[in-house]
């Protein structure tokens, strides 16, 4: 068929128009080269929602995790921000704090069921949402405690600290193992904080005065963050634990092979255990050392950037990846927890009898997220330097006084950073 030059003009004119009316979003994605299935997820799921509209098309560029964060902050100085921006749970209260992040403007009513840790809050505004969470366990077999006569704990009846400290005791005893702990000591960075903060905190202690926010002074050096200072330099002195040294490979294979007795790790470690242990594997909760059995909460989420034009397609596409069935493929895909009961109850591992449904139940009664301050960056530094300081030898209460004074002085030299 032949058009006439008039219709083939209004035609082509018309395409044109529908073309020039699609707006381009960029999303920063921090795991580059990981070429693992969370990447391919993400990728899939921003084809998905591009193929759903005729509104936006979402283009994304990934960064390596280690250069990530640094890339934003020069994005953010240069003005070159993109429009929406993947950011680590406890990192995001500094981007918004500095206006590299806008409120998400969602209706919160679409969060509803969701674990505590994926949400995103500063100030009492939502600026992020994660598709999974993550949550650390107490992970052993059952022969292993059954042999030696140590209870198997539970959600409602946690090991207390006498009680911990006499499993480990028992252990060491019984000469089958070269350490009865593993806490992961050959990690470095977040993992302090995300690990370790939860266990200062079941003392009574934190990394700061969560009230105001202002001042690390009576939670960090106060008699119960002493009193967990102490405890945790004699699992080293004792050789309960291995301490800052710890080869890498270890800290991989160590439960495994026979090495240690329990091992403190997350859920996304924990197939290999189920693999090797079967029905003998166990996860178990964090001990009460008083004052409540707590492990961390946050992963990555989706956010807008603060100098968006187009922060209404920017929240289109968060809202189009806060379905269950996402949270679905993204928990098979990665191991990580749903985020919602009703995606965890489709989900391979996750759902009721699953080999992992245990940490779904641990992630909602145990949570708690890090410090919710822009402050943050620079405390979980200097929380990780302490604890290390203290396994090595150095004196409990000069190591965290020193920690409070440098929290404190960051604290103040940035005004209270908005709080």
């Amino acid at each position: 068929m032949r058009y006439g030059p008039i219709l083939a003009a209004a035609m082509l004119g018309g395409m044109a128009s529908a073309a020039a009316a699609q707006t381009e979003l960029s999303l920063w994605y921090h795991g580059a080269g990981s070429a693992n299935a969370e990447e391919a997820l993400v990728n899939q799921l921003v084809e998905e929602f591009n193929a759903s509209q005729s509104d936006y098309t979402v283009v994304i560029e990934t960064f390596p995790q280690g250069a990530y964060n640094d890339a934003v902050g020069a994005a953010a100085l240069a003005g070159k921000l993109p429009d929406i921006l993947d950011v680590d749970g406890p990192v995001m209260p500094n981007w918004a704090w500095a206006g590299y992040m806008q409120p998400l403007g969602i209706d919160e009513a679409k969060l509803d069921g969701f674990l505590p840790g994926p949400i995103g809050r500063w100030n009492g505004e939502v600026y992020s949402v994660g598709l999974w969470d993550a949550a650390v366990a107490m992970t052993t077999r059952r022969s292993t405690l059954e042999d030696n006569g140590i209870r198997v704990p539970t959600l409602d009846a946690p090991w207390s600290l006498e009680e911990f400290n006499g499993a480990l005791a028992t252990l060491k005893a019984s000469g089958k193992f070269e350490y009865p702990l593993d806490l992961g000591m050959a990690w470095t960075g977040e993992w302090y904080p995300y690990a370790f903060s939860p266990l200062l905190q079941s003392f009574g202690g934190d990394i700061v005065d969560r009230s105001t926010y202002q001042t690390a002074e009576g939670v960090l050096n106060g008699d119960e963050a002493i009193a967990f200072g102490e405890w945790w330099q004699s699992l080293f002195e004792m050789g309960y634990a291995p301490g800052t040294s710890q080869d890498a490979a270890d800290r991989d294979t160590g439960l495994l092979n026979g090495k240690y007795a329990i091992a403190w790790n997350g859920n996304w470690a924990a197939l290999p255990v189920v693999e090797a242990f079967g029905d003998d594997a166990l996860f178990l909760p964090a001990p009460d050392f008083g004052n409540g059995s707590t492990i961390g909460a946050a992963s990555w989420q989706f956010g807008v950037s603060g100098t968006s034009e187009h922060p209404d397609g920017a929240r289109a596409f968060i809202e189009f990846a806060l379905q269950d069935r996402w949270f679905t493929a993204f928990s098979d895909g990665t191991g990580l927890i749903p985020v919602t009961a009703a995606a965890a109850a489709d989900t391979q591992n996750y759902k009721p009898g699953g080999a992992l449904e245990v940490f779904y139940g641990l992630s909602e009664a145990q949570a708690l997220v890090r410090p919710v301050t822009p402050g943050y960056l620079v405390q979980a530094k200097v929380f990780e330097k302490a604890l290390a300081d203290i396994a090595n030898g150095a004196d409990v209460a000069d190591t965290l006084d020193a920690a409070v004074d440098e929290i404190n002085e960051d604290i103040e030299a940035n005004n209270g950073y908005g709080h």
